[in-house]
Parts: structure tokens; C-alpha cells; sequence
């Protein structure tokens, strides 16, 4: 018998504090210092999307879907082990991405779009890899190894899964202001108003 108390699952010691914030009598600002404790830390959170991937699926049907993915995690992943990144999730075309520092998010974003150009010149336009970035940075709850949440959180899966175009990588504010290496990129601001960030930005980047 585990002697544990359960103690080592941080999803269900999440869950449980949000169990006890709900109480009618709850001492909410105890519980969310309790909670940012446990769970707060600073990651750049990364979110990866492929442009024309729905309609490319309702085309070529379900086995073409699968090939993409599988090219997309052959060619991607490997650049994000390179990068130090974890990935936490992917849902269908996909990735959730967490990177410590948000140059090392920005090297490995520009290494991903890098390859997926090289890939696309020797690819039929159904089977490229389209790749659209969303990058956000800051304190987040952090779940072990099981989710991620916070406003940089959202913010960077509406850049990346709904904003941006293919070849695109578009960052928070708060990106910006925390990258400590900028040459070769340029900002430009987006007229999009994002949930979680107020000012986002379409990044310039050397391409290969």
C-alpha cells in the first residue's frame, strides 16, 4: 500500500485546492497563494498549428491526416529535444510546447519553420507542413507534466492555432520585452485583439 497519501500527483492537488476554493466559505486568497506556490513558475509557452490542415483532411481523408502528423512529429520534435523544449500535449495537428527562456523558444520557433520550408520544397502542396507559431511567456501553473494554464497560456494558443498563417510566428508583449537577443528579428505590431494579451507581434526572422 502506497504510504504516499496521494501527495505525489499535482494534477489531483490541484484539483483539490479548486475543490476547497469553491467552498461557499472558501479562504480564496489563501488557497491561490497555496496554488501559485505549488504549481507557479516562468516558462515561454509555445503553440504550433498547421495552416489548411482541416480542409486538407476533409479532402484526402483520415489517412492523409495521419501522414501529416506523423511528418510533422519526424521532422518537428527532434528540433524541440534540440531546443531543450517539453512537450506537454498534442491534439491532432497540434503541439503544446514549454521552453525555459524565451530565446530559446524563439531559436528553436525559427529552426521549426526552417525545416518545415526545406521539407515543403521537395513536397506536393497536400503533403507540406504548414507550420503556424504562437509564443507567450510568464508566470503559468505548471502540472506536472500533464497541462499547463495562465493568461500567457491562452494567449499564445489563440496566436498560434488562430491567428497565425503558415510560415508566421507571432509573440505576446511579454516575449518581446523578455528576449535578450533580437538581432535579425523585427516586430510588427498585430491589429488583433488577443484574449490574455493585449499587445502581440508578427516576428521577421532570417530565412532559410
Amino acid at each position: 500500500m502506497s504510504d504516499d497519501f496521494g501527495l505525489k500527483d499535482s494534477e489531483a492537488r490541484l484539483w483539490h485546492l479548486i475543490a476547497e476554493r469553491a467552498q461557499p466559505d472558501a479562504d480564496v486568497a489563501t488557497i491561490d497563494r497555496r496554488i501559485w506556490d505549488l504549481f507557479g513558475e516562468n516558462w515561454a509557452v509555445m503553440f504550433t498549428d498547421l495552416s489548411g490542415f482541416s480542409r486538407q483532411v476533409e479532402a484526402f481523408g483520415i489517412l492523409h491526416f495521419l501522414q501529416v502528423i506523423y511528418e510533422q512529429k519526424r521532422l518537428l520534435l527532434p528540433i524541440v529535444s534540440g531546443h531543450d523544449g517539453i512537450l506537454v500535449k498534442t491534439e491532432a495537428d497540434s503541439f503544446l510546447l514549454l521552453f525555459r527562456r524565451p530565446d530559446t523558444a524563439m531559436r528553436c520557433a525559427i529552426a521549426m519553420q526552417a525545416a518545415c520550408a526545406r521539407h515543403n520544397l521537395r513536397r506536393v502542396p497536400e503533403e507540406q507542413v504548414l507550420l503556424c507559431l504562437g509564443i507567450g511567456y510568464g508566470r503559468v501553473l505548471r502540472i506536472g507534466d500533464a497541462d499547463v494554464y495562465g493568461a500567457e497560456v491562452n494567449a499564445a494558443s489563440k496566436l498560434g492555432e488562430d491567428t497565425a498563417r503558415a510560415g508566421q510566428i507571432l509573440v505576446t508583449r511579454a516575449v518581446k520585452d523578455a528576449l535578450e537577443d533580437t538581432s535579425g528579428l523585427a516586430f510588427a505590431p498585430l491589429s488583433d485583439q488577443i484574449p490574455g494579451s493585449h499587445e502581440n507581434f508578427d516576428v521577421s526572422y532570417p530565412r532559410v
